[in-house]
């Protein structure tokens, strides 16, 4: 590991001020996606500012009803409250889905926001990789390729968004509120936060240089069945092949009244199409709505088998709705 500057600022706006002021500066959590990078020396940060003691950590009712979640929260905490576990099911379930129960306890909303791919060859420091070192091109084109996008990828990456908290944020139409060094706050809508890779694969998100993530707001609960099914290679602590955040209104006669759906593992930012909700509930078809939700979508080889297995993870989405 190489030698870094560690900070401890008092306040957000100082901890913005710092990352704005010192090149190549990070901000520093939970460190469970941080640590293992700066170990493989995929980050190799000059300063760690450490914003752990920054009043970030709480989950508070909106006026409008939802709910802040503090950018400290951890995600052990966030999947446990009350008010989550009833009214934005499908965010606790994410949660639980997602790493071990160890890390749970230590990552953060802001972290989970942030998590890089897990990219074979953005891992691998031998192997040439345009979102590691710009330019150098992708490896995974060409190469092995299983976990990786087939949907949004460009010629420059085809890496995914490894998070399960981050498609159901999506699924409910959070935001993301951040501050900068100038004390300005910004919000920005869940759709927008995450970038496709296009031609500058290393820029992932919108965050600009020195912002920091405050919080993450819900807007008020949505009724309906919370799902989030998640396919993986073993039963625990492994990234999604595919998953499917899924809230669905009325779908106990087979065909629902409402319906949102957000896909993971398939994009290098969680995926949701209108048009895919839109054809749930016109024809009350998964089939339908898989293909709107694919349309486009490109397989690599060794991913191929993404294409039918999303399909088939929404018929068991709308298998579970119709039951209930």
């Amino acid at each position: 590991m190489k030698a870094f500057t560690y900070e401890r600022p008092a306040t957000v706006q100082d901890a913005a001020k710092l990352a704005a002021e010192r090149p190549n500066a990070k901000f520093i959590a939970g460190g469970t996606n941080l640590l293992d990078l700066m170990k493989l020396q995929i980050e190799t940060p000059a300063t760690l500012i450490d914003v752990n003691r920054l009043p970030l950590d709480k989950v508070e009712a909106t006026p409008e009803g939802g709910l802040r979640i503090g950018a400290l929260v951890r995600n052990a905490d966030l999947a446990a409250d009350p008010r989550v576990r009833k009214d934005y099911a499908v965010l606790a379930k994410a949660l639980l889905a997602g790493a071990s129960g160890q890390l749970r306890n230590k990552a953060t909303t802001a972290g989970n926001l942030l998590q890089r791919t897990r990219c074979y060859y953005f891992y691998d420091t031998a192997m040439p990789c345009n979102k590691r070192e710009p330019g150098s091109g992708c490896s995974a084109i060409g190469g092995f390729n299983r976990i990786m996008a087939v949907l949004g990828t460009s010629e420059a990456c085809i890496a995914t968004n490894p998070s399960d908290m981050n498609v159901a944020m999506r699924a409910l139409d959070a935001t993301v509120e951040t501050v900068d060094p100038a004390g300005q706050a910004r919000t920005i809508p869940m759709a927008d936060f995450h970038r496709l890779p296009g031609d500058t694969p290393q820029i992932e998100t919108d965050l600009r240089k020195g912002e920091i993530i405050t919080a993450v707001t819900l807007p008020k609960p949505v009724a309906g069945q919370h799902i989030y099914r998640k396919v993986r290679d073993r039963a625990s602590y492994a990234f999604a092949t595919v998953s499917v955040a899924a809230i669905i209104t009325g779908a106990e006669g087979g065909k629902p009244t409402a319906a949102r759906l957000a896909f993971g593992g398939l994009a290098h930012k969680p995926w949701r199409v209108a048009e895919a909700e839109e054809a749930l509930v016109r024809t009350g078809s998964a089939d339908a709505a898989a293909d709107a939700a694919l349309k486009g979508a490109r397989g690599y080889g060794a991913n191929d088998f993404k294409i039918p297995l999303t399909r088939r993870t929404l018929r068991a989405v709308m298998a579970q709705a119709t039951r209930a």
